[in-house]
């Protein structure tokens, strides 16, 4: 297991842990009590360090190698009946957004997200989990599928934001965006958005406009990462943390704001420490919404959604 800066102590214990327990059968040593007395000292440590998490240090967690991806989530809940679409039918498929249908129960859903790798090889082929202005056309295209024939609508955001190349500029990254906020503003069925780790910038927002809106509690989600926000206002990363904290990035300062909608928990230690209990909850959350939202008729689903993300931030005259 992968280990951040914060979690020493635990990666301490561990192996701790691990040589107590090759003492055992290599010696033939009874170190029963010696192994129990370490695993009391690491749920206590770990309940130590995930009270009290700073910003920063769930930004961290978001990002965290072995954290749960957004085919992770679907392949779960959707009890591997998913069906992957491919292509924008205008450029190419972009292999940073993912989506087709799959079953919850009797319920077939529309599934949609942002795909980041789990090795080297995988990250390069889905960039990073940066969307092209393609990838944010065929978000666009599967949505309006799920609309024709009356489908809710799933989707996990998990994105350092939209590919900033030039390349992506020239095949109009920010209007395919910018449609898809109209677009997904008014669609007919029901739309649930989750942020499963990062949501920055308008790469989130790109697939972040819906009925409900939810984050995993160790996830963030801003115009702007801290680091990119450090080198802008000082010129370095150094600040990040000082960043992250002004930000209001964090799943509580969202919700304080009234800019989400409700938070999922996840297990002590993150998602990654436990993927199979946060595949459970997420899956108990999205069938109690599309319940809540299916007893809804389609106008004031679009009412509501509308008048939600009218009601966020201040407008003077």
């Amino acid at each position: 297991m992968a280990y951040l800066d914060f979690e020493k102590p635990l990666e301490e214990l561990n192996d701790q842990l691990e040589k107590a327990r090759q003492l055992g059968q290599k010696g033939k040593m009874d170190v029963t009590s010696l192994i129990t007395e370490i695993e009391k000292k690491m749920v206590e440590a770990r309940k130590k360090i995930y009270s009290d998490l700073t910003p920063w240090q769930r930004v961290q967690l978001s990002r965290h190698p072995e954290r749960p991806y957004s085919l992770d989530y679907i392949n779960a809940i959707s009890d591997g009946t998913f069906m992957e679409f491919f292509g924008d039918r205008s450029v190419k498929d972009d292999k940073a957004m993912i989506g087709g249908f799959g079953m919850m129960g009797n319920q077939s859903v529309m599934f949609i997200g942002q795909q980041k790798g789990n090795n080297t090889k995988m990250r390069q082929y889905r960039n990073f989990g940066m969307p092209n202005p393609e990838g944010y056309r065929k978000a666009l295209r599967l949505m309006k599928l799920a609309e024709k024939f009356n489908k809710p609508i799933v989707t996990f955001i998990d994105t350092p934001g939209a590919f900033p190349g030039l390349e992506a500029e020239e095949r109009g990254q920010g209007e395919a965006i910018a449609r898809n906020l109209y677009e997904m503003s008014i669609l007919k069925v029901p739309v649930i958005c989750i942020i499963i780790g990062e949501g920055a910038s308008g790469g989130a927002l790109g697939i972040g406009i819906g009925d409900r809106v939810l984050m995993l509690e160790n996830t963030w989600y801003s115009v702007i990462s801290p680091e990119s926000c450090s080198s802008i206002l000082w010129r370095n990363w150094d600040n990040k943390e000082k960043a992250a904290e002004a930000l209001k990035l964090t799943a509580n300062d969202m919700s304080g704001l009234g800019l989400i909608d409700d938070i999922i928990k996840e297990p002590l230690g993150g998602a990654h420490s436990n993927p199979a209990e946060i595949f459970e909850s997420v899956r108990k959350k999205v069938t109690e919404l599309l319940e809540e939202l299916s007893n809804m008729d389609s106008q004031s689903r679009v009412d509501n959604r509308i008048a939600k993300f009218c009601s966020m931030g201040v407008i003077e005259d």
